[in-house]
């Protein structure tokens, strides 16, 4: 074999071994980025989903349905992938620290829970939940005349879903404490069907 020929099937081979890797890769971050995924780990079925279960969010008269990852886990590639790697911190707390395995367990750890997804979500302007929620798509006539204003006034103020909406799909923390923007939060209330 001439050196040209080695060298065109070195190539040629590497790009069908990059292909396969990133399909691979891909086919990878899918599989995890499923609600069936999620709820492998018991700490996630045994509470959150169950909380889940109880909202607006899992069952409606439309049929639109938000899944763990609607809400966890960013459409967009890049974020995602952002995301997936922050996610093996939780696999080192199922895994190795095993300090939210019982429903005693996370209860204890709710609140910091909480706040760091809270957090997170108010550094992203809410992304996960503006894949379904749009200000521009809303027609305010419909709505209730509370969430009307209070829509407004995010609007005009710069408010982000998560400021005024926590506990909306799980149940809020023991000791937590209303700070949102607008007044109290309405997460807990019986919100509108979509």
């Amino acid at each position: 074999m001439t050196q040209k020929k080695r060298t065109f099937t070195i190539l040629v081979l590497g790009m069908i071994l990059g292909v396969l890797a990133w399909g691979a890769f891909n086919w990878s971050l899918e599989l995890t980025n499923t609600e069936q995924f999620c709820i492998s780990c018991h700490e996630m079925r045994d509470t959150p989903y169950q909380e889940l279960q109880e909202t607006i969010h899992f069952s409606n008269r439309t049929g639109v349905r938000a899944t763990c990852p609607d809400c966890h886990v960013p459409k967009e590639w890049i974020y995602k992938v952002i995301r997936k790697i922050k996610a093996t911190n939780e696999l080192y707390h199922h895994f190795i620290a095993h300090d939210v395995d019982t429903p005693e367990k996370f209860e204890a750890h709710r609140l910091e829970l909480a706040q760091h997804v809270w957090k997170t979500m108010k550094e992203t302007d809410s992304r996960e939940c503006r894949n379904c929620h749009n200000f521009d798509s809303m027609d305010f006539d419909r709505q209730e005349e509370r969430s009307a204003n209070r829509h407004e006034e995010a609007i005009d103020n710069g408010y982000t879903c998560i400021d005024c909406h926590k506990g909306i799909s799980h149940h809020l923390p023991e000791g937590y404490e209303p700070d949102t923007p607008g007044g109290d939060d309405e997460g807990d209330d019986n919100e509108e069907d979509e």
